[in-house]
């Protein structure tokens, strides 16, 4: 059978504790800067406008087939659930 002294209990008492503080508290704080993220990703996307999209071409200077830039516009939309957006097509 295994005895503890009260040097030893005392020891897990406090440890517990502990953990049953400072686990709640690092949630809260790591919930907090989640919500301070997406505010200031709100904020910055309604104040700071999307800048204009140029003209989509290979880096060649040939400008690409409406079907395939078609084909890859549905496929990054279907990836992304709508909400990326191509701004450059470079041939490897």
């Amino acid at each position: 059978m295994l005895t503890l002294s009260s040097h030893q209990m005392d020891s897990i008492q406090t440890a517990l504790l502990l953990m049953g503080v400072g686990l709640p508290t690092v949630f809260c704080i790591l919930f907090l800067v989640i919500i301070i993220a997406k505010m200031l990703i709100l904020v910055v996307n309604k104040y700071a406008p999307e800048q204009e999209r140029k003209h989509l071409s290979v880096e060649t200077g040939q400008v690409i087939s409406p079907v395939k830039m078609s084909a890859i516009a549905a496929a990054i939309s279907v990836v992304t659930q709508g909400r990326g957006h191509i701004e450059k097509v470079e041939k490897e």
